[in-house]
């Protein structure tokens, strides 16, 4: 039996995609190419992985059999790379790095630009998502570090503080609640609220205040994205809650309000780590850079100017 790495990637890609010729084109093969791949793969396996609909290519029960186990391997296999990649002087690779929404879009873009400065040999890849996918995907081994707003419910799960985040009430300068001096729990309540999706870790440390009041709120429009949030509450749609780190330049012009409440808003970011006992270079570098804090952006300017 003669199944090769390059096999299960074309495997692993169409399944993803679902096309012949999409897969080729991220994976750099011909569309006769993957077609052969995948004939000497059902070859190998004994019958079809796939049922074909037309262009469409949909994995079958045996195909999906297969699929974790093939998507496990290349997983090591990458990690093998990076390994054999590691330099004695300075780290090497891809890291792939999950964060929540928050610190995705807010917190991560500077930093990893910074890490790309200091280490030219190192590479960093992102997926933002809310708490719940980036714990699942850590979980599952399809990032190497995670970054999340609150508390992890994931156990299996190694939690590192890193540093304080302050939530804040907002609501588009017109709204009516701008003109209260002091807003009660019960004002908010009867508000019409536009907040994140259930798994947000916002939306997680914002109900979990307003229940140390015994209250709740009418959710009137869910969104998935912060942008979208603060689109909709400064056209007036409702009230909303999200990290200072998103809105302060909204807040700063004038184009949201900030409602002062008597809630407790503070949250803790967190790092997320598989806890297997090892670390590589590459993580660790990335690591010891979030938590030590004290590598600025010039810093790294001066050090790039001196290396021309």
């Amino acid at each position: 039996m003669s199944i090769t790495l390059r096999k299960l990637a074309v495997f692993t890609k169409v399944a993803e995609t679902g096309q012949a010729t999409k897969s080729g084109e991220l994976l750099l093969m011909s569309q006769p190419a993957i077609s052969m791949a995948l004939k000497e793969l059902e070859e190998n396996a004994g019958g079809q992985l796939f049922i074909r609909q037309g262009r469409r290519l949909i994995l079958n029960d045996r195909g999906r059999l297969l699929l974790e186990p093939a998507q496990e391997i290349l997983r090591r296999v990458a990690r093998f790379e990076n390994l054999l990649a590691e330099s004695e002087r300075q780290p090497r690779g891809l890291l792939r790095i999950g964060a929540s929404t928050t610190i995705g879009n807010y917190l991560l873009p500077s930093l990893i630009a910074r890490y790309s400065c200091l280490y030219t040999d190192a590479k960093a890849s992102l997926q933002v998502g809310n708490t719940h996918q980036i714990e699942v995907s850590l979980d599952r081994g399809d990032i190497d570090l995670g970054l999340i707003e609150g508390p992890s419910h994931a156990p299996l799960l190694k939690a590192i503080p890193w540093r304080n985040d302050e939530l804040v009430v907002i609501a588009g300068r017109e709204h009516p609640i701008t003109k209260i001096n002091s807003v009660t729990a019960d004002m908010l309540e009867k508000a019409n609220w536009i907040m994140r999706e259930p798994g947000s870790g916002t939306r997680e440390v914002f109900e979990a205040a307003l229940a140390e009041f015994g209250g709740s709120i009418n959710i009137d429009l869910e969104l998935g994205h912060t942008e979208a949030i603060k689109k909709a509450v400064e056209a007036g749609l409702g009230i909303s809650c999200l990290s200072r780190l998103a809105v302060q330049r909204e807040l700063e012009n004038g184009w949201l309000v900030e409602i002062s409440t008597h809630l407790n808003l503070t949250r803790s970011l967190t790092i997320l780590l598989r806890d297997d006992g090892y670390r590589t270079k590459l993580l660790q570098s990335f690591l010891d850079m979030l938590l030590l804090n004290e590598v600025q952006g010039s810093e790294c300017a001066s050090r790039k100017a001196i290396q021309k």
